[in-house]
């Protein structure tokens, strides 16, 4: 959670790849249920324009383009305390870096809240492709999610089949879920770092601040030192140095440090393991973490382990691990 992918990257690339026998269903009731949200948690340079100059310089500003790879993040509900407080429009001095269809749709959800897709339709006397850009336009702006991922999949996908590996069972072109703007209720400053702090830790095992130069929700490092080192005072994680070729501090859940621990004593493998992920996934740490040569988080290119080691690609692929 936390981490943002490209939209159209997250069920074919990323899900489908990590779990066997995918099912977009599981998705959809976790999200229903309101276990898991979805939405663009990092401000859209668009919006930061927008504040930042004021009525002068409009036509200088930049434009919300709909795009398919709009990066989108997941959070559990429960465990969310390490998001920024957002409340989509209700400080904003103005929303003209948004199309006129947006902001007819922004200003009915902020009014009406809730709506499904035909109330929005008959609410603005819109053409449906023109409602369905504008939602586009506010997801890519970190403004509306949904109740389903279904929503945002109909919008990936309009009137096609599922993409690779989920079968070819055709969708509606519109979701049954809701739309709604993506409010986000952050906590305390200490409680929201030291839960951004756990879900690091959670994710990677260890954590120093050369990992994190992908991440785009993180407070400052220093802020997160400070989080760590309050976890490794009261003995729930480990400080010390556990990845060689890094300067600083680094941290570590207990198990992980165990984890390597035991890796170390294993003998070099020669089986020929060939695991290929999506340069847009979280592993993709090359140039990060390991050498290499940076691997652009680009969804249909590859990133490649061989026993846990470099392997070089064919033209036109890239480098992997």
């Amino acid at each position: 959670q936390g981490f943002e992918i490209p939209a159209s990257a997250w069920e074919r690339f990323i899900l489908a790849r990590r779990i066997t026998d995918y099912d977009p269903a599981h998705l959809d009731q976790l999200c229903l249920a309101g276990a898991v949200g979805w939405g663009r948690l990092s401000p859209h340079p668009a919006t930061l324009d927008a504040v930042g100059s004021g009525e002068n310089g409009r036509e200088n500003r930049r434009r919300v383009i709909p795009t398919r790879v709009a990066p989108i993040a997941f959070f559990v509900r429960e465990d969310a305390d390490w998001m920024r407080p957002h409340h989509p429009g209700a400080d904003d001095s103005t929303t003209s870096f948004l199309s006129p269809v947006a902001q007819a749709l922004l200003e009915l959800l902020k009014q009406r809240g809730a709506l499904f897709f035909p109330d929005m339709v008959r609410a603005t006397g819109r053409l449906k492709a023109e409602v369905e850009t504008g939602l586009w336009e506010l997801v890519a702006a970190g403004l509306v999610t949904a109740d389903g991922f279904e929503n945002l999949r109909a919008l990936v996908t309009p009137k096609s089949a599922s993409g690779a590996g989920m079968g070819k069972v055709r969708r509606p072109r519109h979701a049954p879920g809701r739309w709604s703007l993506l409010h986000t209720e952050g906590a305390d400053r200490d409680r929201s770092v030291e839960s951004c702090c756990w879900m690091l830790l959670r994710r990677y095992g260890v954590v120093f601040r050369d990992l994190l130069v992908r991440e785009t929700n993180l407070p400052r490092w220093r802020e997160l030192q400070i989080g760590l080192r309050r976890l490794e005072d009261r003995g729930e994680v480990r400080g010390g140095r556990f990845v060689d070729g890094f300067l600083g501090e680094q941290f570590a859940l207990p198990v992980a440090v165990e984890l390597l621990r035991a890796q170390r004593k294993q003998p070099l493998s020669t089986g020929g393991e060939r695991i290929i992920i999506s340069a847009a996934d979280p592993l993709n740490l090359v140039g990060i973490v390991v050498p290499g040569e940076r691997i652009p988080a680009i969804s249909g290119r590859s990133v490649v382990f061989r026993d846990g080691m470099w392997e070089a690609q064919e033209a036109g692929m890239a480098a992997g691990f």
